[in-house]
Formats: structure tokens, sequence, C-alpha cells
């Protein structure tokens, strides 16, 4: 039997639930007050690491809400000291920064925490908060903290989605060449490429509409680059912990794409890295 009619409502599905939550993140980001941001986004995120902590091996529901409430903690603690310590948020997202570092070294070494050990569990469970934390300052602090804040931050939004788009296109016209086979076998390098490329002319365009000129403009979009390279590697390591755990989605909370952690892996290391390098080469 073909799978074909499976595969095009899963497509209509994907479609449908782009159509409604696509409108309402944009909302969301450009009139949610402060406060309201930051909660609205800290939900998200959470939301991703109660799938992540499941996904990762925690069997028990009580455990995993430790785990999630211990972060929203966290986060509210932060969210009390952005205006009294911005060092201390700088400092936080560039944790974020040097954690991605490290999981490109973790990607080469693709049974390192596969076994379901106490050790290989804990380090996981403080890998979800090294994943949430620092990309949750980093939105807020792009929102909050930098002029025309929510327009910055619904340009990164977006550099993730145009980045997936051009990835999915370029994929299914030009792909040939695995990415990381052993990881995420759809994944092509042409996709890689045509993302990276729908990146740069993005960011050539959205930073001269947020005033960028000359050699900000060029630092912008090498930015941009930097940050899709990074969302990349988010993607890739999020498919890393599915296959250790042998399953295809996060979750099953919105129709045709996954869990939300299927659908912020990407954008939870592509915030760290944009903020950071905005505050370095920008200012």
């Amino acid at each position: 039997m073909s799978d074909k009619p499976a595969r095009s409502d899963s497509m209509i599905a994907r479609i449908l639930s782009a159509l409604i939550l696509a409108p309402l993140a944009i909302l969301g980001v450009l009139y949610l007050p402060g406060a309201g941001f930051a909660l609205a986004l800290g939900m998200i995120f959470l939301l991703a690491l109660w799938e992540w902590t499941k996904l990762v091996g925690f069997r028990k529901r009580r455990f995993r809400m430790v785990v999630v409430v211990f972060n929203a903690v966290t986060l509210s603690v932060f969210w009390l000291l952005i205006a009294r310590s911005e060092a201390l948020w700088f400092w936080l997202i560039h944790l974020g920064v040097v954690w991605w570092c490290l999981a490109v070294l973790w990607l080469r070494a693709f049974h390192f925490g596969q076994a379901q050990t106490v050790h290989s569990l804990e380090l996981k469970v403080l890998v979800g908060s090294l994943v949430v934390v620092p990309a949750w300052a980093a939105g807020v602090w792009l929102h909050e903290m930098v002029p025309n804040g929510p327009w910055w931050t619904l340009y990164v939004i977006m550099l993730v989605w145009v980045a997936d788009v051009f990835a999915f296109f370029a994929g299914k016209r030009f792909g040939t060449h695995k990415l990381a086979p052993r990881i995420s076998p759809g994944k092509t390098r042409e996709g890689a490429y045509g993302a990276l490329t729908g990146a740069v002319v993005y960011a050539y365009i959205g930073g001269w509409l947020l005033g960028q000129r000359d050699a900000a403009l060029w630092a912008f979009v090498g930015i941009s680059f930097v940050a899709v390279l990074f969302s990349i590697v988010g993607d890739l390591f999020e498919s890393l912990m599915k296959r250790h755990a042998n399953i295809k989605d996060s979750g099953s909370l919105i129709p045709g794409h996954g869990g939300v952690l299927d659908r912020v892996d990407s954008l939870l290391a592509a915030l760290p890295v944009f903020v950071a390098g905005r505050e370095w080469l920008i200012g």
C-alpha cells in the first residue's frame, strides 16, 4: 500500500498548523509587553524541556516535573535580575554559546551518552538546562534591552524559519549527499547550503530594514550566517538524542510538526549565538 496519502495528510496538517501558529508568534513578539513575552517564551521553552526530559530517559512524570519546575524558578529569578545585573545576563548568554560549541564535538562522537546510565541521564538533564535557559535569556535580552527589540527578535525567529524553508526545498530539489547519515538520514549537504544561501539573502534585506549600513550591515549578515550554522547544529543535536532514544518525534502536540522541541530546536541554538554576536560586533 502506498504511503502517499499519509504523507499528503501530514503535509496538510503541517501547513495548517503553520498558518495558525506563525501569525500568533509574530503578534506575540511584536505586541506582548516585556513580562508577557518573557512568560510566553518561557512557557514554550519549558514545554520543550518537558519533552526533552522524556526524550533523554526520564520515565516518571514527577521527576520530569521537578526538572521543569527547577528551570522555571531559574527563569523567574533571572527575570527579576535583568535590570539589576546586565553582566549576569551577558555571561549567561555566552554560556549558551560555549555549550553549542561543545555540542559540535558531541555530534562527532555518536555513541557518547547513548548508554542508559545514571551518569548519562544526569549529563543530559544538565544539557537540557544549558539549552533552554541561555536561549530564553537571549530572547528576553534581545526583546527588552535592544532598541526596537521586538523587531530584532522577530528577525531572528524568521531567520530560522527562512533557513528551514530554503533547506527543505533545496534538499528536495538538489539533495544527493547526506549531511549526517547516522544522525539524520533525511538531511543533505545541499539542504544545508540552501539554508545558508537563503539566510544570507534574508539577512541582507533584514539588516537594511533594521537600519544597518556599510560595515555594520556585513557584520550583521556574518552574524546571521553563523547563527544559522548553529541552528543546523541544534537541529542535528536533537536528532542525535532521538536516535539515542530510538524515536521519531519529541512529541505530538503540534499536528504535522511533532513536538514543541522539534519546532524550536534550531531556535534554541541560534538565539544565544546571534545575540552574543550582535553584542560583540554591532553593540
